[in-house]
Formats: C-alpha cells, sequence, structure tokens
C-alpha cells in the first residue's frame, strides 16, 4: 500500500499512522483516535441529537474502523473514509430506533376506516425471554475475562444503565477517564467476542 501523491500532508500523516497500526502500533490507533475523536463526535451529535448516544456511537465508529482497517485503500484520504464509517453508523443507529415506531396519522384500512392504534407491549415472549437471558448470561461470562476496572465500567453502563456522570461520581473518577476506560473496555470486550464467536463455528 503505497501513500497516494495528491493528499494533503495531514492525510499523508494519517496514512502512515495507519500503516503502522496495521503493523500492530498501539499509539497509532491511539493517535488516530484522539486526531479524529472531537469531529466525529460532533457530527454524530448533529445526527442523533443526544450527548449520550453520540459518545457511545463515536467509541463504536473507532472500534469499527480499527477492526476493519485492512480494508481501507489510500483512494482517498483516512478522514474521508473514517467519517463514512461514522455516518454509516449513524444510518444504522437512527435506523434501528424507528424500526418498531409507526405514524399515528393516516393509519386506516382498505375502506377508508381508522384503525385503531396497537401499541406492542416490551414484554417479550417466553421464547423471547429464554434467548434474551441466554445471550445475557453468555455475555455477562465474556466480560469475567476483562480486567477488573473495565468489568466494572462495562457492568455499571450497560446492565446497571448508569449515566458517565453516575459512573464518574461512584467511581470517584474524572468524566473524561470514565469515557476514555469505557472506550477501552468496549473495545477489549469486542475483540473477545469475535474470538468466542470464530471459536463458535
Amino acid at each position: 500500500m503505497e501513500v497516494n501523491t495528491n493528499f494533503t500532508e495531514n492525510a499523508k500523516n494519517d496514512f502512515h499512522l495507519v500503516v503502522k497500526a496495521r503493523q500492530g502500533d498501539q499509539k497509532a490507533y491511539a493517535d488516530l483516535m484522539v486526531r479524529y475523536k472531537d469531529s466525529i463526535y460532533f457530527m454524530i451529535l448533529k445526527m442523533v441529537n443526544n450527548k449520550e448516544d453520540a459518545m457511545d456511537l463515536m467509541v463504536e465508529t473507532f472500534a469499527k474502523a480499527f477492526e476493519k482497517l485492512d480494508k481501507y485503500q489510500p483512494d482517498y484520504a483516512f478522514s474521508t473514509w473514517l467519517f463514512r464509517v461514522a455516518t454509516n453508523n449513524c444510518i444504522d443507529f437512527i435506523r434501528k430506533k424507528k424500526l418498531n415506531t409507526m405514524s399515528i396519522h393516516g393509519m386506516t384500512d382498505e375502506d377508508g376506516d381508522e384503525i385503531p392504534l396497537q401499541i406492542k407491549a416490551d414484554v417479550l415472549n417466553p421464547e423471547e425471554t429464554s434467548i434474551k437471558k441466554q445471550q445475557t448470561k453468555e455475555l455477562k461470562t465474556l466480560i469475567e475475562g476483562l480486567p477488573l476496572r473495565y468489568r466494572n465500567l462495562i457492568t455499571l453502563r450497560y446492565f446497571d444503565e448508569l449515566s458517565y456522570e453516575e459512573i464518574a461520581t461512584q467511581l470517584d473518577l474524572p468524566l473524561g477517564t470514565v469515557k476514555a476506560q469505557l472506550f477501552r473496555a468496549r473495545y477489549l470486550l469486542g475483540n473477545i467476542i469475535n474470538r468466542f464467536n470464530r471459536d463458535d463455528i
């Protein structure tokens, strides 16, 4: 893979970091994230209009981008590719949120009569409940493989559903530290899940 001669200096620097990251240089990953995390976050925030969702999606964007780094081709700048990953991630998130919603206006049957609005209950049927319990059990088993501090963060955030601020207060940590360590925790957990899935095949 060779650098595109039409790249700006910034794009060339990104390219060299990508090459290093592909070779396993952890600092290169960190440098790429530091360089773009704020701009990615604010772009996502404009799309989802929720700070915590935006933070989670920013983390997911980097996790997905780093996981697929071998697919990046220097036909265009790394930043262009990264923003595309972020945009697609947001679109998927928004689409999933809208899956179970529908407009309450204009709901009529073939004869033009109004259809009574039926709201789907949030209660799972017995089979769904059983599957969800099994998935939760498997996930908790995988989380046990994380270092203690990351295990605690994942539990507080995704099982106890605490906000970043509540976690920072409970653990007596700066908010920035909580966010950074949660990113690392999710990245590690993602690697464990990927290995688990591959072993399962």
